[in-house]
């Protein structure tokens, strides 16, 4: 078919547009990075209007590398980091304060003050989470709090909340609406009607003025009024739910791992949400049109790729981040030290808001190129965690998990994290698999894709890993770690 579908992923750390041909092939890439604002310890914040000059600059700059026009753009899909939150002026559109990243830990008293009455699951069956500082809802409270006359203004419709997606798509449209996908991390909306939930709502202080309309994940939410002006916004999804479709995951009992700032591994349960007894998150994994919605359970982690940037940014023993696999493969082992970079707390499976990041097992032995493996070694020890969980919780031991995400170009970690699991892990053709399913959901939208067969079969793997590990070492190695993950609780108290 005649035509391209862009997609705007709008990362963690960088915002890109990235063009897909009916293939799924991509066409061309722009990128641009935005500043990370630490104000205190745990606080990270972003600046709302940066990212949105960004995206207008990847967009126009991916039309220049494919010598397209905006005509030859048949949809937009949007995917975002999922829980960051934008309070601003419904007039003016500007924000009122910076955007409260998803791996911010100021809410802790509002989540522990929460936790008081029902503890930390108190609105898992509506919500399918636990109460944590990850999720959008505390940090709307803070923030209302925060603004002059925030909850009167509110309540007033003078103000308007968003994760990154709803953000967008008003600067984009005009309109304020968001996907199930988005709604479902925000820690207010029930899982079961897919509409935001009065009494939680009533819970925390925000009234429902503020909130966007929920919407499914494929549908024309309005047309663009700046950049690609008159271009149908049609696709919205969650960066993880997004790579999840991306990975054409339509089947109950299909999973991904997603290898980016975080790690994040969902599972496909089917039409019905499955609650998790193993410390998961359920969670919706998308919502086409009209079509009855999907769930899935997710395992979520907060710092795998970021563990890397800090190792060049803050540490400076890597100038690049593609240099930590060199760094790494200096050494046969990591000398004995485990590294838990709880620099958030622990999410999935233990959502422990009090544990701080540790190196252990120091010695005089160890140099950068062990704290370099440890590194690495570290997002495989706790994918694997979250995989345990996710086999406890399903029933189902999976034979091989489909990656995705920046860290999958890295081959050190990819065979260790074969080795540390004892499945095969396989990498498609296309890793931007997050960018590929909201160009699907926008294409599904528009009718460039017919269905979800078409999909499947633009999908390819590229290379597969082998466990090649023996049982004894594998099991000695996990269970050093999960020694060490204990040394990180009641840090902070």
């Amino acid at each position: 078919m005649a035509g391209f579908i862009a997609s705007i992923d709008q990362g963690t750390t960088s915002t890109r547009c990235i063009i897909f041909n009916h293939e799924g092939q991509i066409i061309s890439v722009s990128q641009r990075e935005h500043r990370q604002i630490y104000p205190r310890p745990g606080w990270v914040e972003h600046d709302p209007i940066e990212i949105w000059k960004n995206v207008k600059l990847v967009i126009e700059d991916s039309l220049t590398k494919s010598n397209l026009t905006k005509a030859d753009i048949l949809g937009i899909g949007i995917t975002n980091q999922r829980e960051t939150t934008v309070v601003w002026d419904r007039v003016t559109g500007l924000p009122v304060y910076n955007a409260i990243v998803w791996q911010d830990t100021r809410t802790d008293i509002i989540c522990t003050e929460l936790s008081k009455n029902g503890g930390q699951d108190r609105f898992r069956s509506a919500t399918g989470l636990p109460l944590a500082t990850y999720f959008s809802g505390p940090k709307i409270q803070w923030l209302l709090d925060q603004i002059p006359n925030g909850h009167d203004r509110a309540i007033k419709g003078e103000l308007l909340f968003g994760n990154m997606d709803t953000w967008l798509i008003w600067n984009l449209t005009g309109e304020h609406v968001t996907d199930v996908t988005n709604a479902s991390r925000t820690m207010l909306m029930n899982l079961n009607t897919l509409a935001w939930d009065t009494n939680i709502l009533q819970e925390m202080g925000i009234p429902e003025t503020l909130l966007p309309k929920i919407r499914s994940s494929s549908e024309i939410y309005g047309l663009s009024k700046e950049v690609l002006s008159g271009t149908p916004v049609c696709g919205d999804l969650g960066d993880q739910q997004a790579a999840l479709f991306g990975q054409t995951c339509f089947n109950q009992g299909e999973a991904k791992n997603t290898y980016g700032t975080g790690c994040f591994m969902l599972l496909n349960t089917g039409s019905k949400p499955v609650q998790s007894k193993n410390g998961l998150l359920t969670t919706l994994a998308y919502k086409i049109g009209s079509q009855p919605a999907a769930y899935c359970l997710e395992g979520s982690i907060a710092i795998t790729g970021a563990l890397v940037q800090w190792l060049r940014d803050n540490l400076g023993i890597i100038q690049n981040s593609s240099e930590i696999e060199t760094l790494a493969m200096e050494v046969e082992d990591s000398g004995g030290i485990c590294f838990v970079p709880a620099f958030s707390g622990l999410f999935a499976p233990y959502w422990r808001s009090d544990a701080r990041g540790l190196i252990i097992g120091l010695t005089r032995y160890i140099n950068k190129s062990h704290i370099a493996r440890a590194a690495l070694e570290a997002t495989a020890f706790q994918t694997r965690e979250v995989l345990e969980a996710m086999n406890a919780d399903s029933g189902v031991a999976l034979t091989s998990l489909k990656v995705d995400g920046g860290m999958v170009a890295n081959e050190l970690l990819m065979q260790f994290q074969a080795d540390i699991l004892n499945v095969s892990v396989i990498r498609p053709v296309v890793s931007e698999t997050t960018a590929l399913g909201a160009a699907y959901a926008a294409g599904l939208a528009v009718g460039y894709w017919s269905d979800q067969d078409q999909l499947r079969a633009n999908w390819t793997w590229e290379r597969e890993w082998i466990p090649k590990m023996d049982s004894d070492r594998r099991e000695k190695l996990y269970t050093g770690w999960k020694k060490a993950v204990t040394r990180t609780f009641d840090w902070i108290e």
